[in-house]
């Protein structure tokens, strides 16, 4: 184990460009799925309150 992380510590080898396009497109990729469900949150929750504006009658949570 020890020779394991001395050579991993050692190796001076960079990460290549196709690497970097990897974890770009995954970091993408989350960030996108992120921005989605939280506009869909937003938006219900707008919409819930639109109703309970416009509807009084409405049993609407306080």
């Amino acid at each position: 184990m020890k020779t394991f992380i001395k050579t991993l510590w050692n190796d001076e080898s960079g990460a290549s460009a196709a690497e970097y396009a990897l974890i770009l497109a995954i970091v993408g990729t989350g960030i996108a799925l992120a921005a989605v469900v939280l506009g869909n949150s937003i938006s219900n929750a707008m919409n819930d309150a639109s109703d309970c504006i416009g509807n009084t009658t409405a049993g609407c949570r306080s």
